[in-house]
């Protein structure tokens, strides 16, 4: 069945894929929106929708189909649209199902086993409870890295509530500073969905982009603190009652003893270890250009032993089992669970986990027929054209897709599958600077200006008990101050620094 002829026509415009873009992304606001469809059908629909608005498909898109589906897609161009958003959808899905999976089996444990409490109660204890704003920064900071944003802020907020009683001051404080931390490893780490996503579309070291998430997280994140440190003084939100914390909740948090919770080395063992697996990972592959390295482990062959140890081990699939492994005995452990017994304890996050992979494989369906239809490539002709910085290019493009449907991981899809192009050697691009740039700068972009379409909004107004306005006033400016800090550092480093 051959296009409608005024879709044919129009294809031949190196406009068309703009066209295509802006169809899809209207679809999707609307979906969402108005229509109130679940992201992932509205997403799959928008991978569909961008296939039948693609005049020709690449034929290397065709012959990645299977052999049975090629000669139809070839002559159907409504069952090559069907055919790649299935194939984009599994490409997406089996990048990430298992990382995203057994992080939340890890968020599980560090909550349920006191893990995180623990961890918590030793940064207040290191800071003082006059530093416990800048305490709650930093222990969300560490346990955020394998902990999805929602779930975290389900966590941290009864305690931001328990030293809101406990000092009678600065909630709002205690409240987005642990948002600050959250947002920033939701964009910017693995095993998180949009990173994860990242990595495979950019081609970039999950290691890499791990060590440096981590590292240029550090500057904005202090800058949102700092900034909401000036709005706590001007703008006061009382600690209003919220089904999720009742008095009962805060008073258990507050009055467990120590002896209730693991060591801090057990607490912090399921987070660090697979951070620093990863990293060891990255390390022997890169160490195999350096021969001073290489003779110290050595020789050659010796190195690629250790080397094909390490790398297994950094894989983060490998990582992230093995730091679920200890996560479950901590909570075997501590709570004096039958193991028999586990099954049931992580129905519900596996639950979660398994939506978060279906919108998650969804937008990289969505993402990878953009690309189909063209539009990175012509994305590229223009960055060409007018020499186009490819990071500030990557950070618009994700701020205007998370402003236009709200989800910051599905703007990180998009935005890296629209972007690779202008990354990809194959084509004779050859960036100025590493590609880890592009990939932060994305990751910043991604969270910015949250309102009303994004679900971390409601989450953060519902769980924290704040109105509307004192949301947008508070969590969706600091993420914006936040996402403008962190392209200005990226910009700044990648002149500064340009290979890393």
């Amino acid at each position: 069945m051959p296009l409608p002829s005024f879709l044919a026509t129009s294809g031949t415009s190196s406009s068309w894929p703009f066209v295509t873009l802006g169809i899809c992304v209207v679809f999707i606001i609307v979906a969402i929106t108005r229509l109130r469809l679940p992201a992932f059908l509205a997403l799959v629909l928008a991978a569909f929708l961008a296939g039948v608005l693609t005049p020709v498909f690449p034929p290397a898109a065709i012959d990645r189909l299977s052999a049975s589906m090629r000669t139809d897609a070839r002559d159907n161009p409504w069952v090559a649209a069907v055919e790649l958003t299935s194939l984009e959808f599994g490409a997406a899905a089996g990048s990430i199902a298992i990382s995203i999976g057994l992080a939340a089996i890890i968020g599980l444990c560090l909550m349920e086993s006191g893990a995180a409490d623990k961890v918590v109660r030793r940064f207040l204890a290191v800071a003082g409870e006059k530093r416990a704003g800048i305490a709650l920064l930093g222990s969300t900071y560490l346990l955020s890295i394998p902990i999805f944003f929602d779930t975290m802020v389900m966590l941290m907020v009864p305690l931001a509530r328990a030293l809101r009683l406990r000092t009678g001051r600065s909630y709002l404080l205690y409240l987005m500073a642990i948002c600050c931390a959250g947002v920033i490893t939701h964009s910017l780490t693995v095993p998180h969905p949009g990173p994860l996503a990242m990595v495979d579309n950019l081609r970039v070291d999950s290691g890499l982009s791990l060590l440096w998430g981590l590292i240029a997280g550090i500057i904005p994140c202090l800058a949102g603190y700092a900034f909401v440190r000036w709005l706590d003084r001007r703008m006061d939100v009382p600690l209003r009652s919220v089904e999720s914390a009742s008095a009962r909740d805060l008073e258990a948090i507050t009055s467990r003893s120590e002896s209730e919770l693991p060591s801090f080395l057990a607490s912090a063992a399921p987070i660090l270890l697979p951070i620093i697996l990863i990293g060891l990972g990255s390390l022997a592959k890169a160490a195999a250009g350096w021969p001073t390295v290489v003779a110290t482990l050595g020789g050659t062959e010796t190195y690629a032993s250790v080397s094909r140890v390490l790398v297994a081990l950094g894989n983060k699939n490998v990582a992230l089992l093995i730091g679920a492994a200890i996560a479950l005995w901590v909570l075997v452990r501590q709570r004096r669970i039958p193991w028999r017994d586990l099954g049931g304890m992580l129905e519900s996050p596996l639950a979660t986990a398994a939506v978060i992979i279906l919108i998650t494989a969804a937008g990289g369906a969505f993402g990878g027929m953009l690309r189909h239809a063209g539009v990175g490539d012509a994305i590229k002709g223009i960055a060409v054209q007018y020499s186009l910085d490819v990071v500030l290019l990557g950070w618009a493009t994700a701020f205007v897709i998370r402003i236009a449907q709200g989800s910051a991981t599905v703007a990180m899809l998009t935005a890296s599958s629209i972007l690779w192009p202008l990354m990809d050697p194959a084509t004779g691009a050859a960036l100025p600077y590493h590609p880890m740039y592009v990939f932060l700068s994305i990751g910043f972009g991604a969270f910015a200006c949250s309102w009303m379409n994004d679900s971390g909004f409601w989450v953060v107004s519902k769980l924290g008990g704040l109105t509307e306005q004192e949301t947008l006033r508070s969590f969706t400016v600091v993420l914006t101050v936040m996402s403008v800090a962190g392209l200005i550092v990226v910009w700044i480093a990648s002149r500064l620094v340009p290979l890393l």
